[in-house]
Parts: structure tokens; sequence; C-alpha cells
């Protein structure tokens, strides 16, 4: 039996990672705009304690994804943890016969199109969309460089699902010691999407605005367990505080790895929200919107100087301490400037 299913497009955003390129994929089997919906959100939010060595890592996104990457949208994602490898394939390949193509995480280091091949392991996050008994092949769609749709062997596919994802040597960092465990996720789209016109932008705006500015976040569906809760626009001040005390003390290289996983979802939350921004703008002939997407755009590139900064501390954590400090200021100046104009009433 052969299964291709043939509205599988590939998605991605220059400042996004894996989560966003294969959630765009799916959305877009869906019918769905990936930019529509994984643009429409910007906030922060973080819970102490909470982070998953994974490169599809979001804050509040244990149970689903898809619903803390685009929480303006009814859309969700429920992850499968087969209890076998054997388990793990017929899942997949039972909703691929039904029509459904669906996420799968996986280990870089077993599939031979990733230039991470035999060489680093780490925990990612792609589309399968198609298999072929007969040759014993699975389809697989990764939109993230140097971009890949096409086919390899179950085997190859069955080792990178089934790996322990371990820490091998210092190459293996960030997303490494989280075993893979077959896992895989089904998205569903509700079938009352917000239309893409100005009333949704302001509606999305305000709210987050609001987010930013008050002391919770939209994905904090926590019980309050003692965990400290970063939230909104003071709860980042904080976060990056502590961050660069932690830093500060020396010797604390879980606080590398911590600062670095969670700047990348807040980078590529930060980019695809500007891009949101700017087409919101070119559609509907708002310049106002225009002018606070390159506002954004800005944020987001610090966020990409904050990972720099932190990925390069691992040696000498206190002596980064300074230069972390001193981009978060200019982060967060930027980022007021961003809220500034985002405030501001949108004409109709």
């Amino acid at each position: 039996m052969r299964v291709e299913l043939d509205n599988v497009r590939p998605w991605r955003h220059d400042l996004g990672h894996c989560l966003h390129a294969t959630m765009g994929v799916l959305l877009g089997c869906h019918g769905a705009d990936p930019l529509h919906v994984l643009g429409a959100a910007w906030g922060f939010g973080y819970r102490s304690g909470d982070l998953r060595r994974e490169e599809y890592y979001v804050p509040f996104g244990v149970e689903s994804l898809l619903g803390a990457v685009a929480p303006h949208h009814p859309v969700t994602s429920r992850w499968h943890r087969p209890p076998d490898p054997e388990t793990a394939w017929t899942q997949v390949r039972d909703a691929l016969r039904d029509g459904h193509a669906v996420a799968a995480a996986v280990d870089n280091f077993h599939l031979p199109f990733r230039p991470a091949y035999r060489d680093v392991h780490t925990n990612h996050l792609l589309t399968v969309y198609g298999f072929d008994d007969e040759r014993d092949e699975v389809l697989l769609a990764d939109p993230v460089p140097p971009r890949f749709q096409g086919a390899i062997t179950r085997a190859e596919f069955a080792a990178a699902r089934a790996s322990a994802n371990p820490e091998d040597h210092d190459r293996d960092l960030f997303f490494t010691r989280n075993p893979i465990d077959g896992r895989w996720l089904e998205v569903t789209v509700g079938p009352d999407m917000p239309p893409w016109d100005l009333d949704h932008v302001r509606t999305v705006i305000s709210a987050n605005v609001a987010a930013l500015e008050g002391d919770r976040t939209l994905r904090d569906g926590y019980a309050d367990d003692g965990a400290e809760l970063f939230a909104g626009r003071r709860g980042l001040a904080r976060y990056l505080d502590a961050a660069a005390a932690r830093m500060r003390t020396g010797g604390d290289t879980e606080v590398v790895d911590e600062t670095f996983v969670v700047a990348g979802t807040v980078l590529a939350e930060t980019g695809v929200h500007a891009d949101w921004l700017a087409a919101a703008g070119h559609t509907f002939g708002r310049p106002e919107l225009t002018e606070a997407s390159r506002q954004v755009e800005r944020v987001a590139h610090h966020w990409s100087a904050v990972r720099i900064i932190v990925a390069n501390a691992r040696a000498d954590t206190a002596a980064a301490a300074d230069d972390l400090e001193r981009r978060s200021a200019a982060l967060l100046a930027d980022q007021d400037r961003a809220l500034d104009l985002l405030a501001r009433p949108v004409p109709r």
C-alpha cells in the first residue's frame, strides 16, 4: 500500500525553528494560512522549572504545542506517546491512511538529509505525509534548511524516533538528554477560524498588549504550585535580570541552556509576529502597522543577540553577564517603543 498526501507545501520563517515550520506545513494541509495563525501571538511567559530540552520547546505547551503558539485561533495539538516502536509506526501509518499528515519527534543524528547526520544528537520536529509499504519508505517534509521533502527508509525513520538522544560529546548541546520515545503530534483545526480582517487584527493586538502590560500570560494555565511565573513585560525584565545574576555567579551552565532555549522561543514568536504586522499593514493599507512591524523586528534581532551571548558563555558565564545586561536593556527599551506603537488605536 502507498499513501502520499498531496496538500503538503513547505513553509518556514527565517527566525522560526522546527516547531513553526512543522506547524506551518500542517496548518497549510488544513487550508489555513500559516502566517495568519502562527504570527498573531506576541508576548512573554515562562514558568520556572518548566524547561524541556527540545528544539520545539514552547513555555506552557506541555499539552498543546500548537495551542501555545497560536492562542488566538481554535487550533490545538495532542501528543501521542506509543508504548513501543511497532505501535509508534502503526499509529502514524493509520493516521496517514486516514488522510491526516502528522508531526513526529526525531533525533537528527539518524536522518540522512540533516547536516547533523551521524554527528550531533538533537531533538527535532518534522511532518510525516506518506508511506510506501512495498519500498518500506516513509515520506517526510522538513522545511528547515537544507530543506527536504521526500522519502527515507522506514528503518532510518524508526531509528530517529526510537533514539535515546544522548549527550555523547561536547557538540551535543541544548536539545539532548531527552529521549524521543516515538512521540508524534496530532493537529486539530477548528471550523470557526477568525477572518483575516482589520477587526481581527485589532482584537489580537489589544489582547497581546494587555498580556504584555499585565502580570499574567495568555498561556498561563498552570496551577499555583509555588513555581515562579515570569509573565508580560515586567516578568521579562525580571527573567533577564535573574539570568544575568546567575551567569555572574559563575559555574552555572544550566542558565546557559535555559536562556538559550527560552530565548529561541521568544525570538521565533517575535520574528513571525513582525511579519504578521507587516502583512496586516500591507493588506489593509495601515502604515502604522508597518511601522510597528519594523519596531517588533528590532526586538527580534535583540533576541538573536541574547542567544549568541549565552551560547558562547558556557566556558565563562561570569564574563558574559555584563554583555547580557547591556543587550537586555536595549531589548526592553525597543520593546517598550513597540508597545507604545501597538497601544495606539488602529483607525477604521
